[in-house]
């Protein structure tokens, strides 16, 4: 073969002198080109591990109860944070999708985590979220939140389990003395709590769904108290109806309304319906628990007395007070928050209650306005514990809302269902439900009138303009 280069025309290289001029010359269609290549992102092992790094966080979050839109903000200013500007976040009830853009120049990359459900942890909440922070605040690098928040998650709950049954015995002890009851009234409270409590944990280990969970609980807290009721157990004086109203308050406190209505207000409408439908489930579980553990019961008991109302007074409404801010603290002791979260949760929950008293004694305002208006205030203190005691809102809502739970009023549909009627007992599980949403509704405008201001997502780099535009 002859290697000499090949002969064209003398029109053939003139058309492919014009074209390589063509080509080497600059202009908007060659800067047009470039616009689809998308933000510089690292590569692919960095972004999984930002990636990875974001979901796990958002893991712990939402299983703490937090709602997807707080969630959602969380994992954004991480990535970004950490580099990654073009990111999309899907969050349902049990999985969290997390996707990072890398326009024309790769493909994108996805990467997808499963919720797994634990038991509430405070402590752990808290230490995550001061990972969160010294990773916005450039003070670590990923690699090192990811080791320590491996740390945070593994490591044990820094008080024993009898310590939380201690919590739970105490939040329903304060309860009942909230309500009106007397000091053996609580005593009483405290001893079934704490029997349900250990209870419930035999079952958890084996394995039992919540749902049967709940039934049990609520079984047991009837059957216990109409047994003692008929024995002659309580004393002249005590009420074991507040035994019982205390006990489903208890067993209330552990549902996630609160992120249900956030979910349902900020549009995240799958999730919301997800976390509703488990609320509904768990209630229903309770009430079937409740109504079977009267109808046995009070087969060998006389009926108890289901009062109407609150007791009023001076004095009763600063010891309902003390009473609600125990209760707060209770319920913050039983999740594991550090001392520090106690005393805040505490000033919530009696800042909440006291302004519900007021409310419906001075005022005569209703009892589910008065309650979303003491959500309000409690969604307030959780802000301004955010902004100046580094405790996270979660921790004070979750506890500061207790005191306000309508557990008093669930017993009592729950009765009437069981005993006087359906008619009636709809009624009144429909005031109780009425008052779970507005306290919900409360918790998250007072949340978000103090919420800090933040740029609602990452920015992102604008493409260059196009020379001699104006």
């Amino acid at each position: 073969m002859s290697d000499q280069p090949p002969r064209f025309t003398r029109r053939v290289r003139s058309k492919l002198r014009k074209e390589a001029h063509d080509l080497l010359q600059p202009g908007p269609p060659s800067m047009q080109l470039l616009w689809p290549i998308g933000p510089q992102v690292p590569d692919d092992a960095r972004v999984q591990e930002v990636l990875d790094l974001c979901m796990r966080v958002g893991e712990v979050l939402l299983s703490s109860g937090e709602s997807v839109d707080e969630t959602t903000g969380v994992m954004l200013r991480l990535a970004a944070a950490a580099g990654l500007s073009a990111v999309d976040v899907d969050i349902t009830f049990t999985s969290i999708t997390m996707c990072c853009h890398r326009g024309m120049a790769a493909a994108p990359v996805t990467s997808m985590r499963l919720v797994q459900y634990r038991s509430l942890d405070l402590t752990r909440l808290i230490a995550v979220g001061r990972i969160i922070e010294r990773v916005e605040s450039g003070s670590v690098d990923v690699r090192t939140a990811a080791i320590e928040l491996s740390e945070a998650v593994r490591s044990r709950h820094p008080y024993p389990r009898w310590v939380a049954t201690v919590g739970w015995a105490g939040l329903a002890a304060s309860i009942a003395v909230l309500l009106g009851g007397g000091w053996i009234t609580g005593l009483y409270a405290f001893a079934v709590t704490a029997a349900i409590d250990r209870i419930g944990r035999l079952l958890n280990r084996r394995g039992l769904p919540a749902f049967f969970q709940q039934v049990v609980g609520g079984a047991l807290a009837t059957g216990a108290t109409v047994t003692l009721f008929g024995v002659g157990a309580f004393p002249p004086g005590t009420r074991p109806s507040l035994v019982i109203a205390a006990t489903i308050t208890v067993l209330l406190s552990g549902l996630s309304v609160v992120g249900t209505v956030q979910d349902a207000i900020t549009g995240n409408y799958v999730t919301s319906a997800g976390r509703a439908m488990e609320i509904l489930l768990l209630s229903a579980g309770l009430l079937v628990g409740v109504v079977m553990g009267l109808r046995v019961g009070l087969e060998f008991a006389p009926p108890l007395e289901v009062a109407g109302e609150l007791p009023t007074g001076i004095g009763r409404f600063w010891l309902s007070t003390v009473a609600a801010g125990v209760a707060a603290a209770c319920y913050a002791l039983a999740g594991y928050a550090p001392g520090r979260s106690l005393l805040a949760a505490a000033i919530a929950g009696a800042a909440g209650f006291s302004s519900y008293s007021l409310l419906v004694q001075v005022a005569g305002i209703g009892p589910v306005a008065a309650t979303g208006a003491a959500a309000i205030v409690v969604g307030l203190a959780a802000g301004l514990f955010r902004r100046g005691g580094g405790v996270p809102p979660l921790v004070i809502t979750l506890a500061g809302i207790t005191p306000l739970l309508p557990g008093f009023s669930a017993y009592r549909g729950f009765y009437q269902l069981a005993i006087e009627g359906v008619s009636d007992g709809l009624v009144t599980i429909t005031l109780a439900l009425g008052i779970g949403l507005a306290l919900a509704a409360g918790v998250a405008l007072g949340d978000f009138l103090t919420r800090p201001v933040r740029p609602s997502g990452p920015a992102v780099a604008e493409p260059a303009p196009e020379p001699g535009a104006a």
